[in-house]
């Protein structure tokens, strides 16, 4: 009695529960995130969390419980868990309580639910729910909360400023500043100027003081991308920072505070700059404090589905597209060297080239090729081979036989159109519909629904 009153004292969600996964005991939180405030006693966590009728590690997932039951010790792990508002992920820190014999019977699990990604296509920010995916997640909440420096690693196009979002929204940090800085864009004549400010008369055409991008940081979050381009005479300034806090404007002698979190990413090779002396390296272990990999669109495939209905609805938010199977297939057979940011630039291409609401594979694969012109071979198949029977389950699960079968009736329309154009008698007899079926499928052709 004293615990479940303990338990309903605390703001963030709580169960307690047996070894045979019973809850016991819920919190308020509890009942209103994940069970709409209806009592959850007697039944099992993943049936309330996943609607699963087994354990988590049973279902592709990592346990708490069965990881606990390995080390004896408090476990944290992340999870997708089902909340009446969708699929959101959730931290879950799991404390086994001893019992008579030593052996743990009872176990408190704390959820913590994350706002920085999701597992639905309506997210704005990081998306996805593949293995690769939620390794990156499941580092991004554990250093997030923590003043450490960060450094993001991945190629070009897989969303690393989202991730340094994240970072920094998961810190005690976010309600102040998150200011980017593309290392790459900047001049080295303009570098130390845009990074610590300038005093007046510093330079020709410094007219007035002006404060630099580490001032506007303060108390925030201080983002480099690209840090792998920031030249060396300004790499032992910023080393500088990063020992002391301390900086001075160019051209000034006032010692300045700075007090700022540094994320940094790259998709260069700074271990061979470091070896090559083109990267200070007592700046890169200041700065690789904790790597986070984020991975590459060839090895999430497994969220594509997912990203692309998510950048659909962002880049045609008033068509309700959607793809074929067969685009689908062209798009998993890709390499995609430009990651996420390539899948996009291939979904805003396909969207201006498609006539219907769903994108064929024909228009797909128009849309690979003219991004690569320049190339002799057929794009769709410059990916490595994978398993055809997965891709066909990715574009099962994605796409909706009911937009796939009035799609095939606005093609078949259209080409009756042709043949009828203005004999509506003769065009219903050749659709073998009747004349109000074709006044209404006529009407939604020119809605475009």
């Amino acid at each position: 009695m004293a615990l479940t009153t303990y338990l309903e004292s605390l703001p963030e969600p709580h169960i307690l529960f047996d070894s045979d996964y019973r809850i016991g005991a819920a919190n308020a939180a509890y009942r209103a995130q994940f069970a709409q405030g209806a009592s959850v006693i007697g039944r099992t966590c993943f049936d309330v969390s996943h609607g699963s009728a087994v354990p988590c590690d049973q279902a592709g997932e990592s346990c708490p419980l069965a990881v606990s039951r390995q080390s004896g010790q408090r476990e944290r792990v992340l999870h997708l868990h089902h909340t009446p508002k969708g699929e959101a992920y959730v931290s879950i820190e799991l404390t086994p309580l001893p019992g008579a014999e030593g052996e743990p019977r009872y176990f408190i699990e704390k959820m913590e639910m994350l706002s920085i990604a999701k597992g639905n296509p309506n997210a704005v920010g990081l998306v996805g729910r593949s293995a690769h995916f939620r390794s990156m997640l499941a580092l991004v909440s554990r250093v997030g909360p923590s003043s450490a420096s960060v450094m993001i690693l991945g190629e070009s196009g897989t969303g690393k400023e989202l991730v340094a979002r994240a970072i920094h929204e998961a810190s005690t940090r976010a309600k102040k500043p998150l200011v980017a800085v593309d290392c790459a864009s900047l001049a080295e004549s303009l570098f130390e100027s845009e990074l610590f400010g300038h005093e007046k008369g510093a330079f020709t055409g410094a007219q007035t003081a002006r404060a630099g991008l580490i001032e506007a940081a303060n108390g925030g979050t201080l983002f480099l991308d690209e840090v792998g381009d920031i030249p060396l005479t300004i790499q032992v300034k910023l080393l500088r920072l990063l020992e002391s806090g301390t900086y001075r404007r160019v051209g000034g002698s006032e010692l300045r505070q700075a007090d700022v979190r540094l994320i940094s990413a790259t998709h260069r090779d700074l271990d061979a700059m470091v070896a090559d002396g083109q990267f200070r390296e007592d700046l890169f272990y200041r700065l690789n404090t904790f790597p986070v990999a984020v991975p590459s669109l060839r090895d999430r495939l497994d969220d594509l589905p997912l990203l692309i209905d998510s950048l659909l609805r962002r880049i045609a938010p008033q068509r309700a597209l959607t793809l074929s199977p067969q685009a689908i297939h062209q798009l998993a057979m890709y390499s995609f060297p430009g990651n996420i940011r390539e899948l996009r630039n291939l979904l805003e291409r396909a969207v201006v080239l498609a006539n219907d609401d769903v994108v064929s594979g024909d228009v797909m694969l128009q849309a690979l090729r003219m991004g690569h012109q320049h190339l002799s071979r057929d794009p769709g198949l410059t990916g490595k081979e994978i398993d055809r029977a997965h891709v066909q389950k990715l574009a099962a699960r994605y796409v909706s036989p009911a937009k796939l079968k009035r799609a095939a009736q606005r093609e078949k329309l259209r080409a009756a159109l042709e043949r009828h154009p203005h004999d509506r008698q003769a065009l219903a007899s050749a659709l073998g519909i009747s004349m109000r079926t074709l006044y209404r499928r006529l009407e939604e052709l020119n809605r475009g629904s």
